[in-house]
């Protein structure tokens, strides 16, 4: 009985000493929820891209003014 304690003595003391589960890590973010502006946002993102052009095409025009003497 004795030849038998000590093993099983041992055995429960390393694995008292085991290292626990680590936890699930946790879920991705969830992709952005749609909502009422979207449409919105989509139309002034598209404004500031045109600006932006038109704004691009006036400096070029005016440089090919400047460069011709005008």
């Amino acid at each position: 009985m004795k030849s038998l304690l000590l093993p099983l003595a041992c055995a429960l003391a390393l694995a008292a000493c085991s290292k626990a589960k680590q936890p699930d890590p946790p879920p991705p973010p969830a992709p952005p929820q749609k909502t009422v502006f979207d449409d919105q946002l989509k139309a002034l993102q598209k404004a500031k891209d045109v600006q932006k052009t038109v704004d691009d095409a006036k400096k070029k025009q005016d440089k090919q003014l400047e460069d011709s003497g005008g």
